[in-house]
């Protein structure tokens, strides 16, 4: 393709670090014992003995320690607008090196710029800093990479992108928080700051959350989506070509310079998108890769052939035996911070290993589409919106739990007397419904798929989708990379009518119209399937001795959370489950090898 033809020259290549980074703050005269695969400090901050340090052996991206303006810091950042970023600094009279990470570049502009700097950096990233007696914690406005918090015995603060870092660390007393279960069984992820650990949080994506000397925490929003009401509104066809515009500048700035690139190519319109923007915009070739379950499932291998070679990519279909998912199960789920019950994760892990053994470094994917431009969840909603009889705010934030049609109605066939009885004692702040209740009454959004949609992105893009991805590709040393939830990308969607998202029954309309000249009709404007994993298929077969022996054996039994009763019926088919019922065992599953694998 000729020069004048792409978009714009691609970003660096990242540097990839062995290693994720701990933060540690005491209090004055506090005295910490050496910590093995901790480097760098011990620093002496406002009288507070801290260490920033990186954290050997557990993979990830991570760099530092650097020193701006007596603030030090660890992190791990991705920008992929280093030249804005740096024309930025420069006008404020505070130029930065051309050649400084990209950790050091966001601190610069957080301290010189405000917000506003972290507003206007495009990146996946998370930064730990000490600013004098506090820890300020740092992530990227939709959550692509995070962190986690907590007290340590002794009134300090430690901080980590690692949760098992925290974990194992001999200061801080971690233990189940029964509540993080129940909300788990309910979404199959963890919402909001809440993480399986008692005392640990989680950070929100576009926040600056500040740690105190005195204990307290503070944050401050710097990004969030919102309603945008033009002056003059905008003509269908300019929705759609800016969208693509946007589009394309996305791509474009996650494709590694002088590299191939990889994309996760499932066959449906957003990972196919993707696939054509990056064949087209790229000066490297492009290779994709796909899931096969085998040939006797229904499967969306044609359409992903087709899209494969529409662009003419170096395509790879992965053939995933539900043998390999029993064996590989328990160590894929021991590299996630908390437990995903996506039956996709030991597959995504195999394509990042696939990616990683080709020597490629970045992957982009097609994660994103729904939450943004609004896929199928959102339709149950509607419909209940318009028959509900319940005009309460209760009533539309219990109709949405009910949409993820995990273990939400079972919990009190499921638990435990006990388990309940404890949850109870909780009352009614601990509910679940808090971590989706302010979205579906925010005023800010004025339609009803927009408040799902911003519901959607800051509870299940932040914390089941992109840290998924994250957790799965880092492990294998690879950065994966959505331009679907790129800031902008997400800008415009919030701004553009709902009723060009959703047209009739059309999801994701507008999107749709925006790329209908790189794909063809068949792929752009079929109806979404989405991929049908063999589930039941792994319980009747290849994983059905190992969840028998884990959910009903001893450990299981002692925790005191199932009632062995259910999970036996669940297991011999019995139950009202229907279809639902593998999905629903797999959540136990996942939970079960999660929580030993943390030693809980």
């Amino acid at each position: 393709m000729a020069e004048s033809q792409r978009l714009a020259a691609p970003a660096p290549a990242a540097v990839r670090a062995p290693a994720r980074y701990t933060v540690l703050a005491l209090p004055a005269g506090g005295h910490r014992r050496p910590e093995p695969g901790l480097v760098a400090g011990p620093f002496e901050t406002g009288g507070r003995r801290t260490s920033a340090a990186l954290l050997t052996g557990v993979p990830g991206f991570a760099d530092g320690p650097f020193t701006v303006d007596g603030r030090t810091a660890v992190g791990e950042v991705t920008l992929h607008n280093r030249a804005e970023l740096l024309a930025a600094l420069s006008a404020a009279g505070r130029p930065a090196e051309p050649a400084c990470p990209d950790g050091e570049l966001l601190l610069r502009c957080w301290l010189a710029l405000g917000p506003d700097g972290l507003r206007t950096a495009d990146g996946m990233f998370t930064l730990a800093v000490l600013d004098g007696p506090d820890l300020v914690l740092l992530r990227d406005h939709v959550g692509a990479r995070t962190a986690f918090h907590c007290r340590t015995r002794d009134g300090g603060w430690a901080v980590s992108s690692s949760l098992r870092a925290l974990r194992e660390r001999p200061d801080v007393d971690t233990g189940l928080d029964l509540a993080a279960v129940r909300s788990f069984l309910t979404f199959a992820y963890l919402p909001g700051t809440e993480t399986l650990l008692r005392g640990v949080s989680e950070l929100l994506p576009g926040r600056v959350t500040r740690l105190g000397a005195d204990g307290s925490v503070r944050t401050e929003e710097f990004w969030e989506p919102q309603h945008r009401t033009a002056g003059a509104e905008l003509t269908t066809g300019q929705y759609a070509s800016e969208l693509l515009e946007l589009l394309e500048q996305a791509v474009a700035r996650r494709l590694p310079a002088g590299e191939d690139v990889a994309v996760l190519l499932s066959g449906g319109v957003d990972s196919s998108l993707v696939t054509a923007l990056a064949a087209r915009l790229h000066d490297r070739p492009v290779h994709t890769y796909s899931i096969s379950f085998g040939n006797e499932l229904p499967n969306e291998l044609g359409y992903s052939g087709l899209v494969a070679a529409h662009c003419d990519t170096r395509h790879r279909v992965l053939t995933v035996p539900g043998e390999q998912v029993a064996a590989r199960l328990a160590d894929t789920v021991a590299l996630l911070d908390s437990p995903v019950g996506d039956p996709l994760t030991v597959p995504n892990l195999m394509l990042a290993e696939a990616v990683a053994g080709d020597g490629l470094s970045v992957s982009l994917n097609g994660e994103g589409g729904d939450p943004v431009f609004g896929g199928p969840k959102n339709l149950a909603m509607l419909v209940f919106e318009l028959l509900r009889e319940d005009p309460s705010e209760q009533a539309r934030a219990d109709a949405y739990l009910h949409t993820y049609r995990k273990c939400w109605e079972d919990l009190p066939v499921l638990l435990t007397g006990e388990a309940l009885a404890a949850l109870d004692a909780l009352g009614p702040d601990a509910h679940p419904r808090r971590h989706v209740a302010p979205y579906l009454t925010d005023r800010r959004m004025p339609s009803l798929l927009d408040q799902l949609l911003h519901c959607n992105l800051r509870t299940k893009g932040a914390h089941h989708i992109l840290t998924k991805v994250e957790r799965l590709t880092s492990s294998q040393g690879v950065q994966g990379r959505s331009p679907l939830f790129d800031r902008q990308v997400v800008d415009h969607a919030f701004g553009t009518p709902p009723a060009l998202k959703l047209r009739g029954t059309e999801e994701k309309w507008i999107l749709k119209e925006a790329v209908r000249d790189l794909l063809p009709d068949t792929v752009t404007y079929r109806p979404k399937s989405g991929m049908r994993v063999p589930v039941q298929q792994w319980l009747r077969g290849p994983l059905s001795e190992l969840a028998g022996d884990l959910l009903l054996g001893p450990a299981a039994r002692a925790r005191g959370l199932f009632r062995p009763d259910t999970v036996e019926t669940w297991m011999r088919g019995g139950g009202l489950l229907l279809p639902r019922q593998g999905g629903k065992l797999w959540l136990l599953l996942t939970l079960e090898l999660w929580l030993r694998a943390y030693d809980l």
